[in-house]
């Protein structure tokens, strides 16, 4: 059976779908890549999924960055969410009859071509982390670009695994690395008090004594008039959506809020997401086609 590696670009754009639309277009120029999904999240934030053989991914990935370096001005964004860069994030996902060294492998050899030939500072994370700091995504986009633009070139800790070190003017730096499966979950409440969201969350989160393998934010979602808690759950086998949505009601109605709506972001995988599961999450917009195995077979079978 063929080998196929997933990968699942962030970029520091949401409000031009055509800029999302042409980037989306360089990683589908390269044959044997399938693009799964493209999510476009409600923090001036874009999510990519595609997936392919792993020669083909990592080049589909290099388009991606490049192109998004020539259409995204890192000094002229602004959004709720944590980012360094035009393309913030992009990590690989051992999918089908491949590993996570194998995709460590790929996430050397991209960060080395971004470094060389698009002259943008690249910082390996997760599994292809070259020290334990830096495996934490949050570790590494401490300050966002603003912060790192100050600092590249003056502190020996931010010095970059690859490319310059210095901020590229525009692009700003780039995160790449090799990880299992994330689900990117949030739960909206029916509030506007943010201090209610962070708190959550903060309680919640792995980092401050929370679940195991759970990363969250607050954040207000000022046009729907509600706020947001945000999450990451790095390895579901540990903590489930279902224990994480159980415990933001709970404390939910401690604080005299009611939850509006759960939503996954992008995909999640069958065994994440069990029929009975799925009916207590007040989930919005979900179908069975949000369920990676279910949108790659379809692709599969078009192709």
């Amino acid at each position: 059976m063929e080998k196929l590696v997933e990968c699942v670009p962030n970029f520091s754009e949401g409000r031009r779908p055509e800029v999302i639309a042409s980037i989306a277009s360089e990683i589908e120029s390269i044959p044997g890549v399938i693009l799964l999904d493209k999510v476009d999240v409600d923090h001036n934030r874009s999510v990519l999924t595609f997936v392919a053989p792993p020669q083909e991914a990592g080049e589909g990935a290099f388009l991606a960055i490049k192109r998004a370096a020539e259409l995204i001005n890192m000094n002229e964004h602004k959004g709720e969410h944590p980012r360094i860069g035009a393309t913030d994030v992009l990590p690989f996902i051992p999918l089908r009859n491949t590993t996570i060294a194998e995709c460590v492998i790929l996430a050397e050899d991209l960060g080395e071509r971004v470094g060389k030939e698009l002259g943008i500072p690249v910082y390996l994370y997760g599994g292809a982390a070259r020290s334990p700091e830096r495996r934490d995504l949050a570790r590494i986009r401490k300050g966002e670009f603003e912060g790192l633009k100050k600092e590249l070139g003056k502190n020996p800790e931010r010095i970059p695994d690859y490319g310059p070190n210095r901020i590229h003017e525009t692009a700003g730096a780039t995160v790449i690395g090799a990880r299992s499966f994330l689900i990117a979950y949030n739960v909206n409440l029916a509030t506007e008090d943010i201090d209610i969201a962070k708190r959550i969350a903060k309680s919640i989160r792995e980092s401050s004594g929370g679940f195991k393998s759970v990363k969250a934010m607050g954040f207000k979602l000022a046009e729907q008039r509600m706020v947001q808690v945000s999450m990451n759950l790095v390895n579901y086998t540990h903590t489930s959506i279902e224990i994480v949505f159980k415990e933001i009601s709970r404390q939910a109605e401690e604080a005299g809020v009611e939850i509006v709506e759960s939503e996954i972001v992008g995909l999640v995988p069958a065994d994440a997401m069990l029929e009975t599961v799925r009916e207590r999450l007040k989930l919005a917009r979900f179908s069975k086609d949000k369920i990676i195995e279910n949108r790659l077979n379809q692709r599969l079978r078009k192709n």
